[in-house]
């Protein structure tokens, strides 16, 4: 490993596209641990509707960040990049290679990137008036705001994604500034590390919905209908967890609104549309490296091309 930058290699692509298991094999290849950047498996429970990786398929090497944090806290970025930075620096000082495994895009930009956070405290009051415009007005009339004053970070948010989109708002409001700006501001430092993206993607999108689908009514088969409503009758409160696809869906079969199988059908919806926008987020970036599933199916194969591209940029 260079002393001067020491490498990272991170694994993103949209849910399902198999980034658990290419990332446990480089990391097996390599000597390395696995950091996590999924914003939903960094809480506690839930582990199906999640998707977190079992046992089986972690195969014995070290996976951090995940069920790390109680679900009724409200992870912000910057605390998520705090995290990851502590848990790279301690794997590098052990001599080992950091594998950044994730979909959340948010999360990975920000750890790799280097964003420098701006100290912008939050302000309550203004929070519970953004709060209470958004109750009445609804999340896509405050998005539709959000666009009016800072349109690049409105293009990258989801209506659902209410959080962040009054955070971006209470930080117009306060400082005058764009929180896009803020971010461009923040990438002045460089990155202490030589990162390597790689990117599983799919040109047939409908080959990835298939695994979607797949995977969906393999996590029913796990129990994933047990786990839902277990979770729902503890009288835990979920903050962002709350947020996580495999969860909201069923909460009407719970109340006894709805068939199980329809929510099991907005749950394979619901995440066919997410991995399409991670794909749209993912595609933006030119420093990722992309492996085509369409074209090698196996996760050897995979493995295979993502040697030639560590070998190729001198990572390792």
């Amino acid at each position: 490993m260079s002393e001067k930058q020491p490498p990272v290699i991170a694994v993103v692509g949209a849910t399902a596209s198999g980034k658990t298991a290419l990332g446990v094999e480089i990391a097996r290849t390599y000597g390395g641990e696995v950091v996590s950047a999924d914003s939903m498996q960094l809480y506690e429970g839930l582990d199906i509707a999640t998707a977190k990786p079992t046992p089986e398929e972690t195969q014995g090497i070290p996976h951090h960040l995940i069920s790390v944090l109680p679900p009724e806290h409200a992870c912000s970025v910057a605390e998520y990049v705090d995290m990851a930075r502590a848990k790279i620096a301690d794997i590098h000082a052990r001599g080992r290679l950091p594998v950044v495994v994730g979909g959340t895009g948010l999360y990975v930009d920000a750890l790799l990137d280097n964003i420098q956070f701006p100290d912008i405290p939050a302000d309550a009051a203004l929070r519970e008036r953004l709060h209470a415009e958004a109750a009445e007005q609804g999340n896509a009339a405050m998005l539709v705001r959000l666009r009016q004053c800072d349109p690049e970070t409105a293009a990258r948010l989801h209506e659902n994604n209410l959080r962040r989109i009054i955070r971006a708002l209470e930080v117009f409001e306060l400082t005058g500034i764009p929180l896009s700006e803020h971010a461009r501001r923040s990438r002045s430092v460089p990155a202490p590390w030589q990162v390597l993206r790689i990117g599983i993607g799919f040109a047939d999108r409908e080959r990835l919905y298939a695994r979607i689908r797949q995977r969906v009514d393999l996590m029913v088969q796990q129990g994933l209908g047990e786990e839902v409503c277990a979770e729902f009758h503890s009288g835990r409160r979920r903050a962002t967890a709350a947020m996580a696809i495999g969860y909201k869906e069923l909460l009407p079969w719970l109340r006894g609104e709805e068939d199980f199988s329809e929510g099991i059908a907005k749950i394979k919806q619901e995440t066919c549309r997410y991995a399409k926008r991670q794909g749209t987020w993912f595609r933006r970036n030119e420093q990722i490296h992309w492996v085509m599933r369409d074209d090698v199916c196996e996760n050897r194969e995979i493995l295979e091309f993502s040697r030639k591209i560590i070998e190729k940029n001198n990572l390792m």
